[in-house]
């Protein structure tokens, strides 16, 4: 027993110094700031020099237009010359609903066409293919750089960037694309795009929701994981046929191999790594908590409404609320994770110390300073804008309250026109919702108060006095009658009226207007100074860094490769046996049940691989993105990444982030033991 208590005193000693050390020291990485290439300025040299593997530009060319952008959340694929489309089963689910017929539920229990014939259009659905790329940063630079006044710099910039359009879009090379400007590095640069649009978008297939989505919430953002998370559409022509393209991923039957070099081309939604470490602690400090008492306290309002009515439309937005709030968890917990934190301060210690070295750049240092005291003055209204905010899972009551009182202060203020436009909202406002979930969210925006807000805080404090034992419901608010009259009659008597809602609402009123104004006012002197500090870091790193995402194209290099975790080590890749051990481990209950035609599987599917894990650089909107290898071949399609990913936001740490696809061959393998589809399944790889 001494022998073990000596070794484990040792071992603690050891383990307090190093952790010291790594929190005092730690330097920052190469990719920190992360590999989302951009297909106007591909990294050709680094990819040389690390793989071996030099594109050409006919394969990037390539590449590039076999990727897609789906509506505008996901990305997609063509995988076939005959225009079918491959993404996530998770970006599809609002597909499988539009085309669903009475009686059916195809998100639920999927699809499958079995002739060219059953295809189904989605309406309103389309995606969109980059075309042409051009660089247009001095056409807008030139012009916005002199003006002083930051407001009227971005009333400038956006008037440059429409006329720019406007005058592309004329022309004979751009005519019939759907043209956008992106923004890089903050508006350090600015590219326009030119998409061609498919509007004929049917649907394929997809698998039921329990092996698109299985494990559920639980299994969300980890590793191992068993998720079937594709599906499959079709884009046809002016004509109505199968599209033609000559730009497409097959699909690799024997999908991704461990320590293969692969590529996602897909469209990531936005990071934030180019932050200061000033605007890195205002996330942290600030901005996500409130976000975060947002999404608990209408989660549990919906949770507490859902344990009595028990309805799947309910049990969606529970998950996509605790969906958010898993992510933007891991977000603060990297936050506050020293080591990660120290290695962003290391890198802007670096970069400032390059400015200032630069005898054309150190004047202009005290950027650090100002945007520093920009979010100082945010955090003072960020709280009271976010909490008087209304928003998606709000109260009727609050938000009509709210309307009323605004419609007062403009007839005071002789805005009859927007009053009376004001007036119609109210008078054809309707409460959506029963009235049991209305009076769960009062509760919940009572809640999220007294957590975002000061203590003692005087609207807080109105909130017990008025509502001693909770949401009530108005007398006046849920009666249109009652409401006509008050609003036909004189708006003083709303200043006057003695409803407690009314009442919370005139309270706020002033004080949510003030913090809307200045949070506004800060936030586009924000957005100038970030302009400012990327054309330093433009001037600095030039494009060697990758600008932060802007759900444009992007194109990541990886290696597939498990990791180490949880005392042991994640193998690069799950086969279905693992999905039937959860399967059966957990005593077939959902979210690990399995439908019917599951039950019985084959030996050859049980042995096929699943999911993969891989070390590129992804964020959201990334889902339903492509992993190819050198050859163009699809080997997987993007769906997740791990919980270590989370903070990927602010930083990119490859040794522990992970991408988590679907394995090219597990696709293969389902379509073929369990769907039957030997029509898709030929198509796939490349056969007729």
């Amino acid at each position: 027993m001494k022998h073990i208590y000596i070794h484990t005193l040792l071992y603690l000693i050891f383990l307090f110094n190093y952790t010291k050390a790594q929190q005092t020291a730690s330097p920052f990485g190469r990719f920190d700031n992360g590999r989302m290439w951009t297909f106007d300025n591909p990294p050709i040299e680094y990819f040389k020099k690390t793989y071996g593997f030099t594109p050409s530009t006919e394969w990037l060319q390539s590449v590039q237009r076999a990727s897609l952008r789906f509506a505008n959340y996901c990305s997609a694929s063509f995988v076939s010359a005959d225009g079918l489309v491959m993404t996530n089963h998770h970006c599809a689910r609002e597909s499988g609903t539009a085309v669903s017929k009475p009686g059916e539920n195809l998100t639920t229990n999927g699809f499958y066409a079995k002739r060219l014939s059953d295809e189904r259009k989605v309406p309103d659905l389309y995606v969109d293919q980059l075309i042409l790329t051009k660089d247009i940063s001095p056409l807008i630079l030139n012009v916005i750089t002199p003006e002083p006044d930051d407001e009227k710099k971005i009333k400038l910039r956006d008037s440059v960037i429409a006329a720019i359009i406007k005058q592309h879009a004329d022309s004979a090379r751009w005519k019939g694309l759907e043209l956008q400007v992106i923004t890089f590095y903050k508006g350090a640069k600015f590219s326009l795009y030119g998409f061609k649009r498919y509007k004929d978008v049917r649907l394929v297939f997809m698998p039921e929701q329990q092996l698109g989505f299985f494990g559920g919430d639980p299994d969300n953002f980890t590793y191992p994981r068993y998720d079937l998370d594709c599906a499959f559409f079709r884009v046809y022509d002016d004509d109505g046929k199968p599209l033609k393209t000559s730009d497409y991923f097959p699909l690799n039957p024997d999908g991704a191999q461990e320590n293969e070099l692969v590529f996602v081309i897909g469209n990531p939604g936005r990071t934030d790594r180019l932050s200061t470490t000033e605007q890195l602690n205002y996330f942290r400090d600030v901005q996500l908590p409130l976000i975060l008492n947002w999404l608990r306290t209408r989660s549990e309002a919906l949770k507490r409404y859902n344990s009595v009515v028990n309805q799947e439309n309910i049990r969606n937005q529970i998950f996509s609320l605790d969906n958010s709030d898993k992510a933007i968890s891991g977000q603060l917990a990297g936050l506050k994770d020293i080591t990660l934190m120290n290695r962003k301060k290391a890198f802007e210690e670096d970069f400032i110390l390059k400015v200032k070295n630069n005898p054309t750049l150190r004047s202009k240092a005290s950027i650090w300073t100002d945007i520093e005291a920009c979010k100082k003055e945010m955090s003072s209204y960020a709280a009271d804008q976010f909490v008087f905010s209304q928003r998606k899972y709000g109260s009727f009551q609050i938000r009509l309250a709210r309307q009323l009182v605004e419609y007062a202060h403009l007839l005071s203020a002789g805005d009859t026109a927007k009053a009376q436009r004001l007036q119609k909202d109210i008078l054809l406002a309707t409460l959506s919702d029963s009235i049991q979930l209305e009076l769960l969210y009062v509760d919940a925006h009572f809640k999220e108060c007294s957590l975002s807000l000061p203590p003692q805080d005087e609207y807080c404090s109105l909130i017990k006095k008025l509502f001693p034992a909770g949401a009530t419901q108005s007398e006046v608010l849920l009666n249109k009658t009652y409401l006509k009259e008050l609003l036909n009659g004189d708006h003083k008597s709303i200043f006057n009226h003695n409803d407690p809602y009314i009442v919370l609402a005139k309270h706020c009123y002033n004080r949510a207007k003030t913090a809307d104004d200045k949070m506004n006012e800060l936030l586009k002197k924000e957005a100038m100074l970030n302009m400012q500090l990327a054309q330093l870091f433009y001037a600095v790193y030039g494009d060697t860094i990758p600008p932060d995402a802007t759900f444009s194209l992007r194109i990541a290099d990886g290696i597939v490769k498990g990791y180490k975790y949880n005392g042991t080590e994640a193998p690069y890749k799950t086969t279905y046996y693992g999905m039937y051990d959860r399967y059966y481990s957990n005593d077939k209950k959902y979210p690990w049940s399995l439908p019917k035609r599951w039950e019985n599987p084959s030996p050859e599917l049980l042995k096929a691989p699943i999911n993969f894990v891989s070390t590129n650089d992804i964020i959201g909107g990334n889902s339903g993105s492509p992993m190819i290898n050198k050859n163009k071949q699809a080997v997987g399609l993007i769906f997740d990444g791990n919980i270590e990913s989370l903070p990927g936001r602010f930083i990119f740490v490859e040794d522990a982030n992970r991408t988590v696809s679907v394995h090219a061959g597990g696709i293969i393998a389902a379509l073929k033991h369990i769907y039957k589809a030997d029509r898709l399944v030929k198509e796939l790889i490349g056969r007729k």
